[in-house]
């Protein structure tokens, strides 16, 4: 089905969130409880100094929230040929740290559109600097615009019926024009800073494994990941509209298990400021039934090392019921 308007029209299309989002000590343990990330640096000061850090390190997804919220304006009042939307690709790219305390600014684009087997894929990238301008992160989501054609025409009326109230009634962000000076990208202190980690670049090889970590999910945790992260839809938590949807049952949301997944890359390395990029293809999911906690299992492998800049790639691997949920997931991390 072809899609009702010029969405490749477009890309390039962008904004910026009027407003900062100020990084909350409190919210950092939220969201760390959320993705089960017990890293002591997201929850003790005196751990998080002891690694360098003038607060809490917000864990390496973070960032997702922030850039919900500042979608908005683009997801429900600029691509309003969909119905909804699949979350397929995702990309976190980290320049600095991010503490609590941080005042990020986000800017928003919509950097490019694919047509693939009758869909449109849509890349949504975000930037993220701190007031004085230097770049903190760069977020790139890709997502499938589904239409009405494509879903169950019940689906709407179920929705309407459950979902969170006052959606209709929360202000989107004010959006202004983005400046047109380039970033300051010179303070790069993620991929600058002497990283803490426990494992030295000598003491691995590729080919080496990551000790094996098995998460569990229950629908209680995917509740409260949706009320910390903002996430609303109730494929997450009512089973009636995942049928609907053409899913077997209740599914963990996609940067749940991405969550999880840092978290069990961090606590290997000891430093959770030592990824500079984590990217993954989110090509299944996890279902969590009522009765009984659903499974992650989580392995890792060292894929390949740079020796000068004392770095090394892991692929990283996520199965639930003997399904792989990532099609590709490797992240790139700083050893000392």
């Amino acid at each position: 089905m072809e899609t009702a308007f010029d969405v490749a029209g477009l890309v390039g299309y962008r904004y910026r969130a009027e407003d900062y989002y100020e990084i909350g000590r409190e919210k950092i343990r939220e969201y760390a409880r959320a993705v089960q990330d017990s890293h002591p640096a997201h929850w003790s000061e005196s751990d998080a100094d002891e690694l360098g850090y003038a607060g809490l390190i917000a864990p390496t997804t973070f960032t997702s929230i922030v850039a919900m919220q500042a979608n908005r304006a683009l997801l429900g009042t600029v691509l309003t040929g969909y119905d909804m939307f699949v979350h397929t690709d995702q990309v976190f790219e980290m320049y600095k740290p991010v503490l609590a305390g941080d005042r990020l600014i986000i800017d928003v684009e919509l950097s490019s559109v694919r047509r693939v087997a009758g869909k449109d894929l849509l890349t949504i990238t975000n930037t993220f600097t701190d007031r004085s301008g230097r770049l903190v992160q760069i977020m790139h989501t890709t997502v499938v615009g589904i239409t009405s054609a494509d879903v169950d025409a019940d689906i709407g009326d179920a929705i309407e019926g459950i979902v969170m109230s006052g959606l209709e009634t929360a202000p989107s962000p004010t959006i202004v024009d983005p400046p047109v000076e380039p970033l300051d990208q010179t303070a790069h202190v993620s991929r600058t800073r002497q990283p803490h980690t426990t494992i030295r670049f000598e003491d691995i090889t590729v080919g080496d494994e990551l000790p094996p970590l098995t998460a569990h999910l229950t629908r209680g945790d995917l509740v409260n990941y949706a009320g910390v992260a903002g996430d609303v839809n109730p494929i997450h938590w009512n089973r009636e509209i995942a049928a609907l949807a053409g899913l077997p049952d209740v599914i963990a949301h996609g940067m749940l298990s991405m969550g999880l997944g840092a978290g069990f890359v961090t606590n290997w390395l000891g430093d959770p400021g030592a990824i500079v990029r984590y990217g993954a293809r989110l090509s299944n999911y996890a279902v969590v039934e009522a009765v009984s906690a659903g499974e992650v299992e989580f392995t890792g492998r060292v894929k390949s090392l740079d020796p000068q800049a004392r770095t090394a790639t892991v692929v990283l691997v996520a199965k639930s019921a003997g399904r792989k949920i990532f099609g590709l997931a490797t992240l790139d991390v700083r050893l000392r």
